[in-house]
């Protein structure tokens, strides 16, 4: 499987990141109480920082839609802003100031340095519980963006120790996270976890969410798991791909024909779409007696453009009509095959296919094409078939002739054979010249006698 995760957009991140500064979410020291010390607590803002961070928010987000953000300016400002006060600011100014840096380098893609300012976050000692988390849940995320996974997952388990609850882009982070780190083992139940949260807060898992998980399955060669969750898949989204992953998670579990019958059905659907599933069907096909079938599904497969007619492909289609005993339709691929090939076996099958049909005079041009190519697989065969063609054909010598030659370049066994059939030519030709004497015996007598009137 891919790399799954790259570098998150930048919507996905700013959309989970530390919330942008409003004016009214913060408390104005001076206004109702102007004493000093009340700007130095948590929580509040001096009247100089609030000046200054709201002409950056107007920089960063104008609020004119048809004014264009002045982000260099925004920066320029907050590095004064910086240099001026930073030493002077409590803990809730320099959150607020830093969590304009983070949106700055968020803005500029400059994913580096806003981790450098998420770290120092987690630096001030009275940081808000919620700014917290959120800086925690960022920084998971752009260690991810980074690939430094890691990190990531620390930053998550961290999240995870501070929250009361669990959270959806949590999950989803320390399972993208182990993956890459090829902990498969660690990251399925967070992504199981991933799943079930968000059916239970009624957000829609797209097909892509059960395909990871599918993929972690396979993975770890859980295929009785992957079974099930294939099963599933095809249920809500009926998609080619997950037809195809349940033939192959049959296939991984020994189910052969489960597998063929999975196979099939994409087939009806219309789901093939390439030349090897034609090819593979169709010869499966006949491992459960349904050769005739898989001749059909490699002829569609021929017609529909997706099987090439090379000599391989159409020594299968041939083949397939053969042990379906169709030798009529075997004949046209197997007569291409010979034509194509530097081998004399292609005119092997073909005399085979007219032997078999009772053509002995095309059986016997075949089987001697097949000799005069050369480079057989079984010369000793071939011959011994040109032999029986022969023999057919009342051709007594020539059938010899070809049997002794198919004792002569055969094994020991096929030599018995062969010196077997010469005997059989033998006892065969006196059989026949007996028949054909009394004939000529019978045509004489019976001229002796004058003709009826």
């Amino acid at each position: 499987m891919t790399r799954l995760l790259n570098k998150l957009s930048l919507s996905f991140l700013v959309a989970l990141l530390a919330l942008p500064f409003t004016a009214s979410q913060v408390v104005l020291a001076g206004e109702e109480q102007r004493a000093p010390p009340e700007a130095r607590t948590a929580g509040t803002l001096s009247q100089q920082v609030m000046r200054a961070v709201t002409e950056i928010q107007e920089l960063m987000s104008p609020e004119d839609e048809d004014d264009e953000p002045d982000l260099e300016a925004a920066k320029q400002a907050l590095d004064e802003l910086r240099e001026r006060r930073w030493d002077r600011m409590n803990d809730f100014e320099k959150s607020t100031v830093l969590n304009f840096y983070t949106n700055y380098y968020l803005s500029t893609e400059d994913y580096p340095n806003a981790l450098l300012i998420f770290e120092e976050m987690l630096t001030i000692e009275e940081l808000r519980e919620d700014t917290r988390m959120r800086t925690l849940r960022s920084l998971g995320q752009l260690y991810m963006a980074e690939e430094r996974w890691q990190e990531a997952i620390d930053a998550y388990q961290r999240w995870r120790d501070l929250s009361l609850e669990e959270d959806v882009i949590v999950y989803r982070g320390l399972s993208y996270s182990y993956y890459q780190m090829e902990d498969f083992n660690s990251a399925l139940p967070f992504w199981i976890d991933y799943m079930n949260l968000s059916l239970e807060t009624g957000e829609e898992l797209g097909r892509d969410d059960y395909a990871y998980l599918n993929g972690i399955y396979f993975t770890l060669e859980d295929f009785p798991s992957a079974l099930e969750l294939t099963k599933t898949m095809i249920m809500l989204f009926d998609d080619s791909t997950d037809w195809m992953n349940l033939s192959a998670v049959y296939a991984a579990l020994d189910q052969e024909e489960r597998r063929v019958q999975s196979l099939n059905l994409a087939y009806l659907k219309g789901f093939l779409d390439d030349d090897n599933r034609f090819l593979n069907l169709g010869q499966s096909m006949a491992g459960i007696d349904a050769p005739w079938s898989g001749a059909d599904i490699l002829e569609v497969g021929f017609n529909q453009g997706y099987i090439e007619g090379e000599q391989e492909n159409l020594e299968i289609l041939s083949q397939m009509y053969l042990i379906a005993s169709a030798y009529e339709q075997a004949l046209e691929p197997a007569l291409q095959v010979a034509e194509m090939s530097d081998s004399g076996d292609g005119w092997d099958t073909v005399g085979y296919i007219h032997y078999v049909t009772a053509n002995y005079e095309d059986a016997v041009e075949a089987f001697q094409n097949a000799v005069d190519v050369g480079n057989l697989s079984n010369p000793s065969d071939t011959y011994l078939f040109l032999s029986r063609s022969h023999l057919e054909l009342d051709n007594f010598d020539d059938a010899r002739s070809a049997a002794r030659q198919a004792a002569d370049l055969g094994d020991s066994n096929e030599r018995d054979n062969a010196q077997s059939y010469i005997n059989f030519i033998d006892s065969t030709q006196q059989r026949f010249d007996i028949i054909q004497e009394r004939k000529q015996e019978s045509i004489d007598f019976y001229e002796s006698y004058p003709p009826l009137l």
